[in-house]
């Protein structure tokens, strides 16, 4: 039987002195395949999350040991080799340079956070009227004089509405399944958050850990949460808002109930809904992320029980800053997003919000369909994030006016809880505008979703070829 190297064994009297504390270092390391430390004990699908992160957790003192790093907690699994390391007393990018010398590491990237493409700070889109948009769900109708870049979402009804085997994924804050225009839309879903972070629930802000209710709790940070530090680095006054329930209207927009005599509809009614959260208070960490795209796609992931509805789309309305072209985050997100689509699945992601800046990660890697936003009379939003990756553009939202009502939010589903969710609340975008590319993005995510229902054997490189 093969013996454990010593630093395994002072591993294993290391681990129940671990402590629980909120750390400020946070990376993703992938062992090499030939590493002592991968082939004394290896990870299987069948582990449970404890079994597997025990395992992590020994190779994670290991490596503080040969480093001279001490306190290295392992926080989750991406594959059997790869897994997220937090430790404090230094950060994330000097944690990641000192493992990225030890000889059994192959890559080390920082875990960063990414956002939702929330709506612009600017005074033209902070307002709609309280009645609803005069214009109403204008970005579905068909093209006319005045609204140029609607989509015509009519002219596909005749052929579809979209089939129930037809799942589209929604990576984001959680969704509110209780609203009424939701009904019926969701199927399955899990909550990521938790699966990476340390003891504390602050991010995650449901009181537990990562499990199977993808529920939108509220993302809001107030001035307590930056000053008591929970929410770790990162996350700053810049931060402080309510609720966003973006995950909500982003849920509307694709797949809202329709010909039910209440509120609006959305792009493909017929297809079915399952949410993601990835993202809490002050947005959500690449791991969380890319976890997220691989159990939705129907990818094994390590500790985590099998998606029995593997999505054949997924949207992700949010994105941050980096570039896909080099570096070790934007080789995890390629072989994630390359893994997903050889399952068979097409990514959809938002070029973001940066007024006619660079689309960032994970909008700029190759083999996603990215989306940038226009305005009603079919030119680019001002708002809107550009660059050679957009795929193509659909109606974001503008309001064109300087006061009063925004005349062309996205109309969409949410909650009016400025802090926690009100329960079964039918509220919609009426009263503040939602514009921006996390809504161009689902419009695109239910046209594609359509056209699956129509031909369930389109692949994501045709559905890239033909949006």
């Amino acid at each position: 039987m093969r013996s454990l190297p010593f630093y395994f064994l002072a591993a294993a009297l290391l681990l129940p002195s671990l402590a629980a504390a909120e750390d400020n270092a946070r990376v993703i390391v992938r062992f090499k395949p030939a590493a002592d430390s991968v082939r004394a004990k290896a990870m299987s699908a069948r582990m449970t999350r404890g079994e597997a992160l025990d395992v992590a957790q020994t190779r994670a003192t290991a490596l503080g040991l040969r480093t001279g790093r001490g306190g290295l907690r392992a926080r989750m699994n991406l594959d059997e080799r790869t897994q997220v390391i937090t430790a404090s007393g230094m950060d994330s990018a000097t944690l990641a340079r000192r493992l990225a010398l030890d000889s059994e590491v192959e890559l080390v990237a920082v875990d960063q956070r990414r956002q939702h493409f929330a709506t612009p700070n600017d005074p033209y889109y902070t307002t709609g009227p309280a009645a609803g948009p005069v214009a109403g769900q204008w970005y579905l109708r068909a093209p006319g004089t005045e609204v140029v870049s609607s989509i015509n979402a009519p002219a596909a009804w005749d052929i579809t509405t979209g089939k129930a085997s037809v799942v589209v994924a929604v990576l984001d804050t959680g969704v509110r399944k209780d609203h009424p225009d939701l009904a019926g839309q969701f199927v399955g879903g899990y909550d990521m958050i938790g699966l990476s972070t340390s003891a504390g629930t602050a991010t995650a802000n449901d009181g537990d850990r990562a499990d199977d209710d993808a529920s939108d709790p509220g993302d809001w940070v107030s001035q307590a949460d930056i000053n008591g530090g929970t929410l770790g680095s990162g996350c700053d006054s810049s931060d402080i808002a309510g609720s966003s329930w973006h995950g909500t209207r982003v849920s509307g927009l694709i797949g809202a109930t329709s010909n039910n005599g209440l509120g609006m509809a959305g792009v493909g009614w017929g297809i079915k809904i399952l949410p993601i959260r990835v993202l809490g208070k002050c947005g959500g960490y690449d791991s969380d992320i890319m976890a997220g795209m691989r159990w939705a796609a129907g990818i094994t992931v390590t500790g985590l029980p099998a998606n029995p509805n593997p999505a054949k789309v997924l949207n992700l309305s949010l994105g941050g800053s980096g570039s896909c072209a080099s570096g070790s985050t934007a080789t995890l997100y390629k072989e994630t997003i390359n893994q997903v689509v050889a399952a068979g699945a097409s990514i959809v992601v938002a070029a973001g919000n940066s007024a006619g800046e660079a689309v960032g990660l994970p909008g700029n890697c190759p083999g996603v369909i990215t989306v940038t936003g226009l305005r009603h009379v079919g030119s680019k939003v001002g708002f809107s994030s550009i660059g050679p990756e957009v795929s193509i553009a659909a109606p974001g939202g503008n309001c064109v006016n300087l006061t009063g009502a925004c005349l062309y939010p996205m109309f969409s589903t949410t909650n009016r809880g400025t802090t926690t969710p009100v329960a079964n609340d039918d509220s919609y975008t009426n009263s503040s505008a939602s514009v921006g590319t996390s809504f161009s993005t689902p419009l695109v995510s239910g046209v594609v979703a359509l056209m699956l229902s129509v031909r369930p054997t389109l692949t994501p490189t045709e559905a890239l070829l033909l949006v």
